[in-house]
């Protein structure tokens, strides 16, 4: 019943239903037995997933709750008021088992709606003519019965979901630790209920700022809770939740497991992956940088550290958002490397950073595949000013990006520099 009923009933005396010339509570009372066997029976017949339990566990457990529960439902009729919710912790508890047994929750809710049916129908039954308003506080009675059932058992059974997901969660991330540190996988995979694989590919990703984390009157935290739920949610979407991330809102480590080993990853295997973190990024609302690297699990941890150092010179070279492996980064990777020839690769080209626009037509013409007629266009220039410029870059460097045997020096150089500055 509602409070309002409640204090209603408190001001004057409690008339109990009679439905039939009979008490609505001695009706019920009168039959648990007849109606436990009808609630049992209408359980296995029309909610399929019941039918999976052990037999004794209908017969006993499921049985018990369900007399229980009319004996609950004919004491809130006797009295007029709610049952107390203490009452209800058997409704809890066995709501939670079924969610450890892996029932949906609209099985266990509907079990709870077909037991309050059946009483109703079988008191409703022997109404007579001038019984409506007895059959109307009957029908609050239920429906506030029902709702403390509905409210029991749901909460119950999320209840022991989170304890069931929050463990689960752990034991995931007891493993990805485990391979991240490079220890002894094998029990924490165990743990988790997995299978190492022969190989994981190890990315390591960046994830910049939504627009939203930066709107004026939006809570920044909130925003950036929201981009990623989006990116896991897409990630563990297309890769079957066989991933292991260690995801902030700035980014963070991903195994993807893959049955094959390191060297022998094929190229569809790479441009799936990259294809998921594609998605991932579009369902992010951000573009999204990765390092990526294969190792036997045992070598994850050193993969993690290549693939970090991918990630810094894809972002140290302005490389476009989407998966970099070493493959495509040799060269970039290799100027990073501290060396005494780094610096003076670099210098070649120093005499063109003052004044920026001969290096940034230098790396246009470049990209461009060396069509000056490219340049002009992607610059907004006249292709006369951009064979000027060409031969001023000639002139400061001695280095002509017209003659092929300068091109690797130039290109070098250009990757030295980026390496340098950054």
């Amino acid at each position: 019943m509602s409070s309002h009923n409640g204090a209603a009933v408190s001001e004057k005396l409690w008339r109990i239903p009679v439905i039939g010339g009979v008490p609505a509570d001695q009706r019920l009372l009168a039959t648990v037995p007849a109606l436990v066997d009808a609630v049992i029976a209408a359980l296995l017949d029309r909610v399929p997933t019941y039918r999976r339990l052990p037999r004794e566990q209908v017969f006993g457990e499921l049985t018990r709750i369900t007399e229980g529960r009319i004996r609950s439902f004919a004491q809130a009729v006797r009295t007029g008021e709610p049952v107390p919710a203490a009452e209800f912790d058997a409704v809890r508890d066995a709501a939670a088992r079924r969610a450890e047994e892996g029932l949906p929750l609209d099985a266990v809710l509907l079990a709870h709606h077909l037991g309050l049916q059946i009483c109703w129908d079988l008191v409703a039954g022997q109404a007579r003519e001038g019984d409506t308003a007895d059959l109307l506080t009957l029908n609050r009675l239920l429906l506030d019965h029902l709702r403390q059932v509905t409210a029991a058992a749901g909460a119950g059974y999320f209840e022991e979901r989170r304890t069931m997901a929050d463990e689960h969660h752990a034991a995931r991330h007891a493993l990805l630790t485990a391979l991240l540190d490079g220890g002894p996988a094998e029990e924490a995979a165990g743990r988790a209920g997995l299978r190492l694989p022969p190989c994981y590919a190890v990315l390591v990703l960046a994830v910049p700022e939504h627009p939203d984390e930066r709107a004026d009157g939006v809570d920044r935290t909130v925003a950036g809770h929201r981009k990623l739920r989006r990116l896991r949610a897409e990630l563990d979407h297309h890769t079957r939740q066989s991933a292991l991330s260690l995801l902030s809102a700035d980014g963070g480590p991903v195994l993807v497991p893959l049955e094959c080993g390191p060297g022998e990853v094929p190229t569809a295997d790479w441009d799936r992956i990259a294809e998921a973190l594609a998605r991932a990024a579009h369902a992010a609302g951000v573009p999204v940088l990765a390092g990526a690297a294969a190792a036997e699990p045992r070598g994850v941890a050193a993969a993690a550290a290549l693939a970090r150092e991918l990630l810094d010179v894809a972002q140290a070279f302005d490389r476009p958002a989407g998966l970099h492996r070493l493959d495509d980064l040799l060269l970039e990777y290799q100027l990073t490397r501290p060396s005494q020839a780094r610096p003076r690769l670099a210098s070649l080209i120093e005499p063109l950073a003052p004044g920026g626009e001969l290096l940034t037509t230098l790396r246009t013409h470049l990209a461009g595949g060396l069509n000056r007629r490219h340049t002009a266009r992607a610059l907004h220039l006249h292709p006369n000013t951009v064979d000027y410029r060409l031969r001023r870059i000639a002139a400061l460097t001695g280095l002509d990006p017209a003659r092929p045997a300068d091109l690797l020096r130039i290109t070098a150089a250009i990757a030295a520099h980026d390496a340098e500055r950054a």
